[in-house]
């Protein structure tokens, strides 16, 4: 059983159907891809495990019962639509939300001064927010998304407004909490980012489910059988019918690139050694899977 499930949740904003009979299943200690395109129904989702918003029908259980307020209290939730006080001076409005989260003064002073360290922003404590660039505040709102040590991260596009180097330093902290116990839903566009940090992922488009599973079986689901082929041989490799076709065969010098399509009823075995017999030196064999941005294409397009 999942930290939070959805079931069949549905919700309406008058005859705009945002939900329709959603179920999804959040496993604890895992970091859950929640991805589709925009107005897909993603954030009403998200708005509706954090009680911000009511469903018109189904439920969510946090920990196997029905999510409640205090319940709420365990969640770090990072919105698309940052929210920082531009006049507030950074330190204490960083103060406000970790007391706002329960968290004594003294503790969240703890607290952040380490994470202030960590992140190397030592000196912005009395700065004020509107003297930050975009990416130095979205550093100081991702610290008091965490600060307090929610068993549940909800982060809605992270990534947004950082450069490589530090969405890089973001995804590293991600990984950290996951690793000290935290379940992380993360709503993104990034597909390379999904590949890199989600377990599993759930596509929603058009208000419903289209598919929810781990990354790598949904993505070898979607496998058209091709494998990449590195040989060394003077001669091409020759397709062999019902085994293997060449699609497409790259010669430097001797040494080939090639990606295979195996039959359907073939085994990778069975492909190997009908290679093997043509008297080429099998350098490398591999499985070429599709990558979750094309996935991600394929499904929303015939859904379109």
């Amino acid at each position: 059983m999942g930290l939070i499930q959805c079931k069949d949740v549905c919700k309406s904003f008058g005859e705009k159907v945002a939900l329709d009979h959603v179920s999804v299943d959040i496993p604890k200690g895992k970091i859950f891809g929640l991805l589709g395109p925009n107005g897909a129904g993603k954030t009403t989702l998200i708005r509706i495990i954090n009680r911000i918003t009511i469903p018109n029908g189904g439920e969510v259980l946090f920990n196997g019962r029905q999510i409640t307020q205090d319940d709420v209290e365990k969640i770090g939730y990072l919105p698309e639509e940052r929210g920082l006080y531009r006049k507030m001076k950074v330190g204490e409005q960083a103060m406000y939300f970790a007391r706002l989260k329960g968290m004594s003064s003294r503790e969240a002073a703890q607290e952040l001064k380490k994470w202030f360290v960590r992140f190397g922003i030592e000196s912005w404590w009395n700065k004020k927010v509107e003297e930050l660039s975009k990416g130095m505040a979205q550093k100081v709102q991702f610290i008091t998304t965490v600060v307090h040590k929610p068993s549940l991260l909800i982060l809605d596009e992270p990534f947004s407004g950082f450069d490589p180097v530090n969405a890089q330093i973001i995804r590293e902290e991600i990984l950290r909490l996951k690793e000290e116990g935290a379940t992380i839903i993360l709503s993104t566009h990034n597909m390379e980012s999904v590949e890199e940090l989600c377990d599993n992922i759930a596509l929603i488009n058009k208000s419903h489910l289209v598919i929810t599973g781990g990354v790598d079986e949904i993505r070898h689901k979607y496998g058209n059988n091709n494998v990449e082929l590195v040989y060394t041989s003077a001669q091409e490799l020759r397709p062999v019918a019902g085994v293997f076709s060449v699609l497409s065969d790259q010669d430097d010098a001797g040494r080939h690139t090639a990606v295979l399509a195996l039959d359907k009823e073939s085994e990778t075995n069975e492909a190997l050694k009908e290679i093997l017999a043509q008297g080429v030196a099998v350098n490398s064999f591999k499985e070429l899977v599709p990558r979750m941005n094309d996935i991600f294409i394929k499904l929303v397009t015939e859904e379109e």
